[in-house]
C-alpha cells in the first residue's frame, strides 16, 4: 500500500544555502597568502581575462573581489564590507601550530594583531619606484 509523502525538509532552504560552494568566496587564511608581496603583485597585474568583470584589471585583494572599473573599485574601498574585511584579516590566521599549543602542546601565544591598509595597484607601483633596483653582477667563468 503507498503512502502519502511528509515533506518533512521541505522548508530547510536555510540550510542548503549554507552548504552551497558554487558562489563561495576565498578564507581568510587564503587572503593572508595573497597578502604577500609576491601574490599580491601577480593579482593586481592580471593579463586581462575577459570572462571576469572589468577584464579582471580592477581586484580587492582583501575581498577576493573583480569590479567593472576603477571608480567602483575604489568606492567598495569605502564601504562597510570591505572595512570589516581590513578589520578580520588584522588578526593572524588561525594556524596548526596555535591550535597545538592551545590543545596543551606547548605553552599558547595568543595571535598578533597586525596593521593592514588597502593595497591598490597606484600604491603598489609606487612602493616600486621607490626602492632602487638591486643590481646583481652576474660573473661569467671562462
Amino acid at each position: 500500500m503507498t503512502y502519502k509523502r511528509k515533506k518533512y525538509h521541505r522548508g530547510d532552504t536555510h540550510l542548503k544555502k549554507g552548504w552551497r560552494t558554487k558562489r563561495r568566496k576565498k578564507d581568510l587564511d587564503e587572503i593572508d597568502e595573497d597578502l604577500k608581496e609576491e601574490n599580491t603583485k601577480k593579482l593586481l597585474n592580471q593579463e586581462a581575462d575577459f570572462d571576469k568583470p572589468g577584464a579582471a584589471q580592477h581586484y580587492c585583494v582583501h575581498c577576493a573581489r573583480y569590479f567593472i572599473n576603477d571608480t567602483a573599485l575604489h568606492t567598495h574601498f569605502n564601504t562597510k564590507v570591505h572595512k570589516r574585511r581590513i578589520k578580520a584579516l588584522e588578526l593572524e590566521p588561525y594556524t596548526i601550530e596555535e591550535s597545538e599549543r592551545a590543545s596543551g602542546k606547548g605553552s599558547y601565544i595568543a595571535p598578533q594583531k597586525r596593521k593592514i591598509e588597502t593595497v591598490t595597484r597606484e600604491k603598489l607601483d609606487k612602493m616600486d619606484s621607490n626602492t632602487e633596483p638591486s643590481v646583481k653582477v652576474m660573473k661569467i667563468n671562462e
